[in-house]
């Protein structure tokens, strides 16, 4: 069964937040510091009314629910007028390896290819292995280019820059 990518709404984001905190305690586990992980659970009220006014007034994003027997089982965010046409995707783990994430791959680059953008970027932690893997295999490469971050729970952490060309 193929997924159904729609734009998300503000009666989704209390599944928006749910989703959000589950994609990210599986991706980032052993990456980002387990209590701030964690702690995003505790959090789930103000999650839900971050993405309650997301939803509702998106700005210069577009977010998109990727759905799946009436299920939300990942989200896109896009944001096309970013220096670096910000975007991200996440997917449940229990729906890794089975093409999903293909599939919003795919969305969101014609997304930003439709939009004109010649050089698509994304930027990934670099012990994130598997999705510097799942990148590479559909024709990402890193450009050389790190940056430091350190909002999450105080330790640094290096992201990668990746690159499609468009053209």
């Amino acid at each position: 069964m193929a997924i159904l990518i729609r734009k998300a709404l503000p009666e989704d984001a209390a599944d928006y937040a749910d989703c959000v905190i589950a994609c990210w305690q599986s991706a980032y586990r052993e990456i980002i510091p387990e209590a701030y992980l964690n702690n995003m659970s505790a959090k789930k009220a103000q999650w839900v009314e971050k993405y309650r006014k997301k939803l509702t007034d998106p700005g210069d994003c577009e977010y998109y629910c990727a759905m799946h027997g009436g299920r939300m089982i990942g989200f896109l965010i896009i944001n096309q007028t970013h220096s670096e046409n910000f975007w991200a995707i996440y997917l449940l783990e229990e729906f890794w390896g089975k093409g999903y994430g293909t599939e919003m791959l795919a969305f969101a680059i014609d997304k930003l290819k439709c939009a004109g953008h010649e050089q698509i970027c994304l930027w990934v932690f670099e012990e994130n292995d598997r999705a510097r893997r799942f990148y590479e295999k559909h024709h990402f490469v890193f450009d050389g280019i790190k940056r430091t971050v350190d909002k999450y729970g105080g330790v640094p952490l290096v992201e990668l820059r990746y690159v499609i060309q468009m053209r």
